[in-house]
């Protein structure tokens, strides 16, 4: 603790700024704003009236710095910058960085796109969402394309075809790619789709209803009961999404706490469609309350990401649990400024809104159940691995490594990570192996293990206390020797391999050290555990070896020709219409593409037919 918290408290500013706690060894604790910092530090030092969760981190306090800055609302933004960088342990941490997806129409084309998009909005287009998850759009896209026939095919795909594919089979597209469809009536198509997604159902209902009444009278039946099936398609979605909400625009928060965890259920509105919703487990210390896990959430979920990530702030965002008057008035003013527009922060107290937000505190509750039940079942299994394998401790973190490739080529190493929390995605590595010989699993072992300890013993990163290796006795006695080579100690090595039958629950495994291996009952909780593990580190391995293997077969001979950069790649691939047309043209053909000389045209040429000489 402080030695002298008075003096500290007599140095300190009456400015509003950032204060952050750290502990004897220079950690960073915790990280709080205040418009007030003398007040707001000197009321961790007073003789009553603190939480046993503040109680227990003013007792490590060693240090408290301070940044004055000129308002509260900079205070905040500074906050929120510090607390997602440094990870104080005692601050309420949102661990979901990631950004989120949305239904993306293009413009400036005869044909416009309809399309999945995740990331910087960077295309020329307009883009609907967000939604909470890449399933929800493309359940979105699949019963929008029932109704708008809007090609969402890759422009590559598009330029490039001869004939109709099977969407125009099942009448889901009308074949642009080949003029089947005449702009006009596309674009409208393309315009009925932008209406539906800016909430404007009614509006498409009413021009269709005309549509299949002119059709009809006109005497062009099967025109007209095609406007009848997309109708009925599209009030059945109506009912099934729509949300009467004043504005259109809404977001609806609501958390479940318990002593040691908590859940933040997120609904989406947009336009007056309900987008679906989505569950954080935010990181919290022991004693959080449910207000300060809100006030954090809507700081580091909101703040910085719109325009930034894609993601807009609504107008209204009701929440389950009311904040402090200031803590409010801070994060509404400082929203308003990002977004140039008015933004409240409501806990509602009748009609709709009330409903909404009981049932998202439903689902933050049975969320939260849920994942507590599932963490408990894991500390179980961990357990339960310690007694099998008659370890001393149970292990708080395991690794494991398995190797991946195709008859040698493109071998690709994974590395997962599992506590007694789960998987932490955040350490997963994957290796590219070079330098070996195709098919070499001991040598593709020994460099990801050589490249993955080196960097831990470097001090970047954990050691876990167990590791284990997709393998048998072999690739065990290579692990340990890149363990004994680095000076690796305390880690417990386990090869896994798949035994004579090779069918989940017949493992066996090897243990450094031991000559016989060992089997486990196929219904012990801690086999269950090692194969969850190494099921992971296989599909992470798997994944990883097809990016690499699919990006060689299809740009690697162009990438490595010298002279040919992206634009020229690009031009060629264009022009062609492919890799697999590249490598058949000519020399003359090559070189009519703009920006490729004849001397480059041959090179290409010769990179392609080497292999024919």
């Amino acid at each position: 603790m402080i030695a002298e918290p008075k003096k500290l408290i007599e140095s300190l500013p009456t400015a509003p700024g950032v204060y952050r706690m750290r502990d004897a060894t220079g950690e960073l604790l915790y990280v709080g704003k205040a418009r007030n910092l003398k007040k707001r530090v000197s009321s961790y030092f007073r003789g009553q009236g603190l939480t046993e969760r503040i109680l227990s981190m003013m007792q490590q306090v060693e240090a408290v710095e301070v940044t004055v800055t000129h308002t509260e609302t900079e205070a905040l933004l500074l906050e929120n910058n510090l607390i997602k960088s440094q990870h104080p342990h005692y601050n309420v941490l949102l661990r979901d960085d990631k950004s989120y997806p949305y239904i993306f129409i293009s413009e400036g084309e005869d044909f416009p796109r309809l399309a999945f998009h995740r990331g910087a909005k960077r295309a020329k287009g307009r883009y609907f969402g967000p939604y909470p998850s890449a399933t929800a759009v493309r359940e979105s896209l699949s019963l929008m394309q029932k109704i708008f026939p809007v090609r969402q095919c890759e422009d590559t795909f598009f330029r490039n075809r001869a004939r109709p594919c099977l969407q125009y089979q099942i009448k889901r597209c009308t074949a642009p790619c080949v003029g089947l469809v005449a702009p006009e009536r596309y674009q409208e198509d393309v315009r009925h789709a932008v209406l539906f997604l800016e909430g404007k159902s009614q509006a498409v209902i009413h021009d269709m209803v005309k549509k299949m009444e002119q059709a009809s009278a006109g005497l062009d039946y099967e025109l007209a009961a095609t406007y009848r099936d997309r109708i009925s398609a599209l009030k059945r979605v109506q009912e099934r999404q729509y949300i009467n909400v004043e504005g259109g625009d809404a977001d609806v928060l609501a958390v479940s706490v318990t002593p040691t965890a908590a859940a933040v259920e997120a609904s989406f509105i947009r336009a007056g469609l309900g987008l679906g919703n989505k569950t954080f487990f935010p990181k919290v210390s022991p004693g959080t309350t449910a207000e300060e896990v809100l006030a954090a959430f809507v700081a580091q979920h909101y703040l910085g990401l719109s325009g930034q990530h894609g993601q807009p702030v609504p107008g209204r965002i009701y929440i389950s649990q009311p904040l402090a008057s200031e803590e409010r008035l801070v994060l509404e003013r400082t929203l308003g400024e990002q977004t140039g527009r008015k933004i409240a922060l409501i806990v509602p107290t009748r009609g709709a809104p009330k409903r909404w937000v009981r049932m998202a505190s439903i689902n933050a509750d049975d969320a939260l159940r849920r994942m507590l039940a599932g963490r408990a079942s894991l500390r179980a299994r961990f357990e339960a691995l310690r007694e099998a394998l008659s370890l001393d401790a149970t292990p708080a973190r395991v690794e494991c490594f398995d190797i991946s490739h195709t008859r040698g080529e493109a071998t690709v190493a994974s590395c997962v990570v599992f506590d007694i929390e789960g998987p932490v995605k955040s350490d997963y590595r994957r290796f590219n192996i070079e330098g070996i010989e195709p098919g070499d699993d001991y040598g593709a072992i020994r460099q990801a293990l050589e490249r993955r300890y080196r960097r831990l013993k470097e001090g970047e990163g954990k050691l876990p206390d167990m590791l284990l290796i997709d393998g048998g006795k072999g690739q065990v006695g290579v692990a340990a020797q890149v363990l004994e080579e680095l000076q690796v100690e305390g880690v417990k090595l386990v090869g896994v391999a798949k035994g004579r039958e090779r069918k989940p629950g017949k493992e066996q495994l090897f243990l450094s050290g031991s000559g016989r291996p060992t089997i486990l009952p196929a219904d012990s909780a801690a086999l269950h555990l090692i194969q969850q593990i190494r099921d992971e580190a296989h599909r992470f391995a798997i994944t990883g070896h097809r990016l690499r293997r699919g990006k060689a077969r299809t740009e690697s001979r162009l990438e490595r020709i010298p002279g040919v950069g992206d634009r020229r790649r690009q031009a060629l691939l264009k022009n062609f219409g492919g890799l697999r047309e590249v490598a058949r043209a000519g020399v003359e053909d090559l070189a009519k593409v703009p920006g490729i000389s004849p001397a480059l045209a041959q090179r290409i040429y010769d990179v392609f037919h080497e292999q024919a000489r």
